[in-house]
């Protein structure tokens, strides 16, 4: 394993003076160190589907305006930024999958998840979908 830097670029540390990861083996990419960053101090290429070679993506979390400011650089010198707004939601309000009632059986046929074709506002993709009447929950006290 060589963990020498190359002498330019966007991820070499000394020109940039921010955090990189020099085992990117060892990372999963999942952008969790750069999201919660608080001082904009990590910054990682991007994927490859989004960034090119060479390219690097910068963070910056504002938590007063709860938006995630995203800059992405590419190598012939384009940047492009991105604001995205941060999804908090009240804690206990997401009912546990447990109580989730059950999908009806003619769901799994269709190209949804359970009940997604409710939550997308009707038939948006052109699906045909099996009439069921969606049952009700039905809460069960188990005495042990």
């Amino acid at each position: 394993m060589n963990n020498t830097l190359p002498l330019s670029g966007f991820l070499n540390p000394a020109i940039i003076r921010k955090a990189v990861n020099i085992e990117p083996e060892s990372c999963w990419e999942c952008y969790n160190c750069v999201k919660h960053c608080p001082q904009g101090a990590v910054q990682i290429r991007g994927y490859m589907d989004f960034t090119p070679l060479g390219g690097a993506v910068e963070v910056y979390r504002d938590e007063k305006t709860n938006r995630v400011y995203w800059t992405i650089r590419y190598r012939n010198g384009t940047i492009k930024y991105f604001v995205f707004p941060i999804r908090t939601t009240p804690w206990g309000s997401i009912k546990p999958p447990h109580e989730a009632p059950e999908p009806p059986k003619d769901m799994l046929k269709t190209p949804y998840l359970s009940f997604e074709h409710e939550k997308l506002g009707g038939n948006k993709l052109g699906v045909e979908l099996p009439k069921t009447k969606v049952p009700e929950v039905v809460k069960v006290e188990v005495r042990g």
